[in-house]
């Protein structure tokens, strides 16, 4: 590997659920000059933006379908991206492949998101494949160390993210959540299955049943991968809804883990910072 990325010709097999990171990611690797080939979830991935790459449709649980596709397109390298809702199992489709590992699969899901996809994962390189993470071949579209907006994070924020960094890494090995939201020193809401946007929806309420009384502008979401995360699965993500929803959760801006954290739509997310007057940093992991 050079800068993080893996050097090889072959294509890439990106597994692409919802969102747009899994197209972002796709022309990053086009930009390093290989071949992404999408393998779209079916309900799940954006079916307009999927058109602009070499494509093939798969529904949840079709392992065996999707490892046969993979080999046809010459993917030995593959990558897991893009928003998912964890399904339950009445939800996956079971091919054969699929019903031989369903041991595997149903303690895979015993465990958090990470731990399913790193379950799921390891179907996969025990098949001869080899699971990649952004790092390898999009870096640059991971989140940076400093301050990304004009705005600059005051000196009291400091301490409230070193405070939302502390109770991340105890909450990790208990594989919860990616993000908190802490204010003056008080932790007010913790990231569960609904998400961060949920996060941030709830905070919103908070303050407008005043169980928050700080005033607007104060406070930070924080966001970090767990502790002990396997960094090739599941990056805690921020873009323009985060921003939109911190904003309305008056918080005063937005720390994530630099290095370890996805930006949507890089652009579009600064500006959006820019104009709501809060800051974005990429903070050490």
């Amino acid at each position: 590997m050079t800068n993080g990325a893996v050097e090889t010709s072959s294509p890439v097999g990106l597994i692409a659920a919802g969102g747009v990171m899994p197209f972002a990611v796709a022309d990053a690797i086009i930009a390093r000059g290989r071949t992404p080939v999408l393998f779209a979830l079916k309900g799940i991935c954006d079916p307009k933006r999927v058109e602009r790459f070499r494509h093939h449709w798969i529904a949840l649980g079709q392992l065996g379908r999707l490892a046969k596709l993979l080999r046809a397109e010459g993917c030995r390298d593959l990558l897991f991206i893009g928003n998912l809702v964890r399904p339950s199992l009445s939800e996956i489709r079971i091919d054969l492949t699929t019903l031989r590992a369903l041991r595997h699969i149903w303690a895979s899901f015993r465990g958090g998101d990470d731990h399913l996809l790193s379950g799921i994962g390891r179907i996969f390189e025990c098949d001869g494949f080899r699971m990649l993470g952004i790092k390898d071949v999009a870096p640059d579209l991971l989140v940076p160390k400093g301050r990304l907006t004009r705005i600059q994070p005051g000196d009291a924020v400091a301490a409230d993210i070193e405070k939302g960094r502390a109770v991340l890494q105890a909450l990790g090995p208990f594989d919860i959540g990616q993000a908190v939201v802490v204010i003056d020193g008080h932790v007010v809401a913790v990231e569960d299955i609904e998400g961060t946007d949920g996060l941030l929806a709830r905070v919103g309420r908070l303050r407008e049943q005043r169980r928050i009384r700080q005033p607007i502008g104060r406070g930070v979401l924080v966001k970090a991968p767990k502790s002990g995360q396997d960094l090739r699965f599941d990056l805690p993500t921020i873009g323009p809804r985060t921003v939109e929803g911190a904003a309305a959760a008056g918080l005063a801006g937005i720390a994530v883990a630099a290095g370890h954290a996805l930006l949507a739509e890089p652009e579009e997310t600064i500006a959006a910072a820019d104009r709501a007057g809060l800051f974005i940093i990429g903070v050490d992991a």
